[in-house]
């Protein structure tokens, strides 16, 4: 419901809590939904002989450790305890516990796991769509060369709908993924019943053990297990969407038994002697079945991939909030729910990188050696901002807080130890995208601070320019101004230039500096604060959530009743416009990272566009500025 300001705040809903649960299903746990799919093959191929039963039940036992530390422990029994006003993910914890003072390393570590994301948001829906379509193998061999082309398709057709938005196609999902886990823990239960004492699986020991008895090998197997668990980041970065209760409602009720017991039947299957060199996870179906399994597994992935293309979105527009991105433009594609939203550069970059791993690994197992590195570097740096979490947030002493921290962090480097040695098969492909984007959002955050710098130099004292407008004699036109600037004092640079070439100013003035702040919402009496400093002259501040859409039009409504002498129907905005160029003195940026800086400014959307404000009413200001 819109505030007294007029602004949607659009909280996470506090609806029923199964029906949230449900639509959880559909947009959380696509991507750990459908790891069944691929994770116990590799794990499998990964051993390099005929699995004996102390390997299968080790491997087993390490699957379901794996998902229960991991998923259960850290992020549904830990990490979401620690919110951001409601809101997770590492790039929400980060703006948490670096809002309390400038914390360098945190803000490095947060980004750069935000980075991660991407990469291994590009490669899950290739892994996912191909997994799912190799079931078609098993029953007809001869399609076996139109795979890719056929996943290629798939996902060509799936990012071409984005622009459209999801509304109406999210709204079957959760339906659709309640099917999936039924018919995965159904599957799985019958393939117990060939072989109950898979079960044994359960007890720790099995999996310690192989660990202690295949060395080198065993270690390695890490990185395949870790495969089980590579959607556990969306359980927390989803949670300002859902809240903790139905996350963890569908979790337990429904996610978590559907994993154990699929991954137990097809454990059980390989005991009972089934073939292994193709997808066990299709053993477990009956033959006159198979059809129908494949096609509801590629819609589960095609779900899945979506959640990890919306996660891309939100993560972009949380970024371009808090300054580490160029403003890209950001469409509303429903009025349903603020996280519906398109950002069509985004999508292409994602679609033109998945559909190049998808034809240039062309099977899953290909994939799985690039699969997982990315997560398991963004969930060790995940564990180092829970510990600094638990001593600001929860008060823990170094002690208490090093020995849950420290459980975690020794389990995360294990895994992502043993995904290292990926790196030469593929896995340097995700580790590549997400030093690109990192470095994307280093160089936009230092150019911008060096621009706001640059300019500061050349303020105005308030009382100098009100001065100057008497002894010009400048008129005061009828009408109110909107000057958009950066500075929190003195004159703006656009109110200045704007003067000395149009020779007048407005009757009312209104100097509007906006701040995304660190914190994803903001209450009403906190969105804008209004200060007389001249005669008809106001500054005014406006805060914003990341989690929030700035819309400077509603927000002055809010300002004239704090006593700003505003005419709300016969306003015109004022935007400063800088071309960026190269300094004569060594002292600024390095060359290139100007000339990057440059280009992403010149390629960025527009101010008017990104707070909302009617085009007709908006007055651009250029100026060259030498950063």
């Amino acid at each position: 419901m819109p505030n007294s300001s007029g602004i949607d705040q659009r909280r996470p809903s506090q609806g029923n809590l199964p029906i949230l649960s449900l639509a959880a299903l559909g947009v959380v746990f696509g991507d750990i939904g459908t790891s069944p799919l691929y994770t116990f093959k590799t794990v499998l191929n990964m051993t390099g002989k005929n699995p004996d039963p102390a390997v299968v039940l080790g491997l087993l036992s390490l699957i379901l450790w794996t998902l229960f530390i991991i998923t259960t422990v850290k992020y549904i029994s830990v990490a979401m305890r620690i919110d951001n006003d409601g809101e997770g993910g590492i790039l929400a914890l980060m703006s948490l516990l670096g809002v309390k003072r400038h914390r360098p390393a945190i803000v490095a570590i947060g980004l750069f796991g935000a980075a991660l994301i991407y990469g291994d948001g590009a490669i899950t829906p290739a892994i996912s769509v191909l997994s799912a379509l190799e079931g078609l193998e098993i029953v007809a061999p001869a399609v076996q060369p139109y795979i890719v082309p056929i996943a290629v398709t798939i996902l060509v057709a799936l990012f071409a709908v984005q622009s459209n938005g999801t509304a109406r196609i999210g709204k079957t999902f959760g339906p659709i993924m309640l099917v999936w886990f039924i018919v995965m823990a159904l599957m799985g239960l019958w393939g117990i019943l060939q072989h109950p004492s898979v079960l044994a699986a359960l007890n720790p020991r099995y999996g310690l053990a192989y660990l202690v008895a295949n060395g080198t090998i065993g270690f390695l197997v890490l990185g395949g297990v870790f495969l089980c668990v590579t959607g556990a980041e969306a359980l927390y970065a989803d949670m300002g969407h859902f809240g903790r209760g139905p996350i963890r409602l569908s979790w337990f009720a429904i996610v978590f038994p559907g994993l154990i017991l699929n991954y137990a039947g097809q454990a059980a299957l390989v005991l009972e002697g089934a073939p292994t060199h193709d997808n066990i996870f299709y053993r477990l179906c009956p033959q006159m079945l198979l059809i129908p399994l494949v096609c509801l597994a590629t819609v589960a992935t095609i779900i899945a991939s979506q959640s990890i293309i919306t996660g891309a979105f939100s993560m972009s527009r949380q970024a371009i909030q808090l300054g580490w991105l160029p403003r890209l433009e950001i469409r509303q594609t429903s009025a349903e729910g603020y996280g519906q939203i398109y950002v069509g550069t985004v999508n292409f970059l994602l679609m033109v990188v998945t559909i190049g791993l998808t034809i240039g690994f062309g099977k899953s197992d290909n994939l799985a050696a690039a699969y997982g590195i990315a997560v398991s570097l963004t969930m060790l740096m995940t564990s180092v901002l829970l510990f600094i979490a638990m001593r600001d947030v929860w008060g823990w002493n170094v002690f208490a807080a090093g020995i849950v921290a420290g459980f975690f962090l020794i389990i995360d480097g294990a895994f992502f130890a043993a995904n290292l040695t990926k790196v030469a098969e593929g896995g340097y492909i995700p580790l590549l995208i997400a030093s690109i984007v990192y470095g994307v959002m280093w160089i936009w955050h230092r150019g911008a601070a060096a621009v706001l710098e640059r300019m500061s130099r050349t303020l105005m004292p308030i009382s100098d320019f009100m001065e100057e407008l008497k002894t010009r004699n400048v008129p005061r036109v009828p009408g109110t101004a909107v000057f958009l600037t950066r500075t929190e004092r003195d004159t703006p640079p656009v109110l200045q230039w704007h003067v000395k070439h149009s020779r007048a100013l407005h009757r009312h003035v209104v100097l509007l500096r906006v701040r995304i702040l660190p914190v994803p919402w903001l209450a009403p009496d906190e969105r804008i604060t209004v200060q007389q400093v001249a005669s008809d002259i106001w500054r005014a501040q406006a805060s914003f959530g990341f989690m929030e859409r700035p819309h400077i039009p509603e927000l002055l409504t809010a300002a004239k009743k704090l006593g700003c002498k505003i005419d709300l129907d016969d306003i015109t905005y004022f935007v400063g416009h800088e071309t960026v160029v190269r300094r004569e003195d060594r002292n600024g940026l390095p060359r290139w990272q100007e000339a990057l800086f440059a280009m992403m400014e010149r390629n960025s959307t527009h101010v008017s566009d990104f707070f909302s404000m009617p085009n007709d009413q908006v007055v651009e200001i250029g100026r060259q500025v030498a950063i």
